[in-house]
């Protein structure tokens, strides 16, 4: 004898019953609530919701974070490793970085996001799941919304690769400046550090 389970009879409740469904997708982030351990954000209009990276990726980031702390205490900025939502200036969509650096004042949408056209520099860490979004679609996302800097961390690629985007006009960077993982790679203005790329040389991320 088989059981038969009954589904589950999902009504609106009188709350939202009189409310419209979400439009787009930035309509339906707004509407979810916070979701402690995934990742949410719009990439080319996709609402992406993945878990958060392995240790392997935190450390990649947090080795980022320790080795600009000087200029960041210096400059008095802020630096954010993989916890702040931003928000990208034009279309609005919201999107999380691996890596943010920002002046203390920073201008906001709303309590939680950063503006994108505020920032000094964003940084990507390629994992085998975010090959495509992460080389081809966020450097876009970025020099659109008006992010002066990104580095893209590709531990990955054979062999394990560091680039740095910058001057965005029109929706892409124009300049690009890659080094094998090891070398000194410099972040140009408005960072203007010289990062030395062997403190990730013995790091590996994980599906």
């Amino acid at each position: 004898m088989t059981s038969r389970r009954s589904h589950a009879k999902l009504r609106p409740s009188p709350e939202t019953s009189s409310q419209p469904l979400p439009g787009t997708a930035r309509e339906l982030f707004d509407a979810l609530p916070q979701l402690p351990g995934l990742r949410t954000e719009i990439i080319d209009g996709r609402l992406v919701v993945s878990p958060m990276g392995t240790p392997e990726h935190a450390r990649i980031a947090m080795r980022l974070y320790r080795a600009l702390l000087p200029l960041i205490e210096e400059k008095e900025w802020d630096g954010f490793s993989g916890n702040v939502d931003v928000c990208i200036d034009g279309p609005r969509d919201p999107i999380v970085p691996d890596f943010v650096l920002a002046p203390a004042d920073c201008p906001r949408r709303g309590a939680r996001e950063l503006l994108s056209s505020g920032l000094l520099m964003v940084a990507e860490i390629v994992s085998p799941g975010s090959v495509v979004d992460d080389r081809d679609r966020k450097p876009v996302i970025y020099a659109s919304g008006g992010v002066p800097v990104m580095l893209l961390i590709d531990p990955v690629a054979a062999p394990a690769t560091m680039t740095v985007l910058s001057d965005p006009k029109e929706g892409e960077y124009r300049t690009s400046t890659r080094v094998e993982m090891g070398s000194r790679l410099h972040l140009p203005e408005p960072v203007g550090f010289t990062l030395d790329t062997s403190i990730f040389l013995d790091t590996r991320t994980t599906p």
